[in-house]
């Protein structure tokens, strides 16, 4: 430690010798013009380090804003193998690497930062490579010993960042108006969304499957696609394949075998408490009749019943024999109403007067034929 600290203040004593007062241009006589360009080239430096796909970098907080940083040693590497690129500062392309960095330090282009958790955590052998969480080192000084550097410059978005970004309001409008498409749209979309949603949660199911079982057989922690899940990672990280080193320390034999039994009894009770076939049809006509009223609604089918659930209304700018005429027919139908009702009243009376009468007829012939066999 006390090697690398006099190697630091070496370097700092170095640095101020070749660019003395701060970095100013110890020639007065410079035009600003000149000044304003030899400041730019560093600026010119620093996008393209920034841009290039070998200097390995990653994606942290530093208080509370997400900031892209790299580590000292790779900087160092990655301008050792492409020393073409200290052309672009022209006069100080023969400045070492140390001195380019502090450059960049003093012209507030990067910053210095240091890891928030400073100790190894339980279950780990050494401290994590790449910190998600940072904090401002109280030292600007460029080192390659476990410092981290972390941009300070808005990053040029590509145009087809750009072209994409004018794209979302038209996939939310497209999104929005789905129930307007035609039938073969809404077919098309609804099975590739289903086959996306399919695919990506057989990939989880296949990957936590694969966990657990080199977890609990070998005690290995082996993540295919590690960085799936990740909230802070590229395009290229998060469709990565192979699985990262494990650090961690092997777990005890207890805790796989406690692991192991809460597996099979989980699958127990899934397979014991699964539906049967008479449920599992239930829930496929109703699944399937959500998604037919999704796919058969469509505007002319609404409007048509709202019209129909829309009361008639007169116009009252209508002339009165409107009315007049309104009033015939209504008591034409009434009155055809009323001698419906009184057929009916006086079909009701023949009926009750025959049941009236029928049991009279019907007592009279049991008497007579009493007297008669008394006879």
């Amino acid at each position: 430690m006390k090697k690398s600290g006099a190697a630091e203040k070496k370097r700092v004593r170095r640095t101020s010798a070749a660019v003395p007062s701060g970095g100013r241009d110890p020639n007065p006589d410079t035009p600003p013009g000149k000044q304003a360009a030899k400041r730019d080239v560093y600026q010119v430096f620093a996008e393209k380090l920034r841009d290039h796909k070998d200097l390995e970098s990653r994606w942290a907080v530093l208080q509370e804003t997400r900031v892209e940083y790299f580590r000292g040693k790779d900087f160092i590497n990655f301008l050792k193998n492409h020393p073409e690129l200290k052309d672009i500062l022209g006069s100080d392309q023969n400045l070492e690497i140390e001195d380019i960095g502090n450059a960049l330090l003093r012209k507030k282009l990067l910053i210095r930062c240091d890891r928030v958790v400073k100790t190894v955590r339980p279950g780990k052998k050494k401290l994590s490579t790449w910190p998600a969480h940072l904090e401002m080192y109280h030292e600007h000084v460029f080192s390659d010993n476990d410092a981290f550097f972390a941009w300070t410059f808005e990053k040029r978005h590509p145009l087809w960042q750009t072209l994409l970004s004018f794209s979302w309001p038209v996939l939310t409008l497209a999104i929005c108006l789905f129930p307007v498409y035609p039938h073969q749209c809404k077919i098309l979309i609804l099975y590739s969304c289903a086959g996306i949603l399919l695919l990506i949660l057989s990939l989880l199911f296949v990957r936590a499957s694969i966990f657990g079982a080199l977890y609990i057989i070998l005690g290995k922690r082996v993540w295919f696609f590690p960085n799936i899940l990740a909230e802070e990672a590229t395009l290229g990280e998060l469709f990565r394949f192979w699985p990262s080193k494990d650090e961690e320390e092997r777990p005890k034999w207890t805790t796989r075998l406690f692991y192991a039994i809460v597996a099979v009894v989980v699958i127990l009770l899934l397979r014991h408490h699964a539906p049967d076939e008479a449920a599992r049809a239930r829930y496929q006509k109703r699944v399937f009749n959500i998604i037919d009223d999704v796919i058969e609604w469509s505007p002319r089918l609404a409007l048509s019943g709202m019209m129909e659930k829309q009361p008639t209304v007169v116009n009252a700018t209508e002339p009165n024999h409107n009315f007049t005429d309104g009033s015939k027919s209504s008591s034409d139908t009434g009155g055809g109403e009323a001698s419906q009702e009184q057929s009916g009243d006086s079909g009701e009376k023949i009926e009750d007067s025959d049941a009236f009468q029928q049991p009279d007829n019907i007592e009279d012939s049991d008497v007579f034929q009493e007297r008669d066999d008394h006879i």
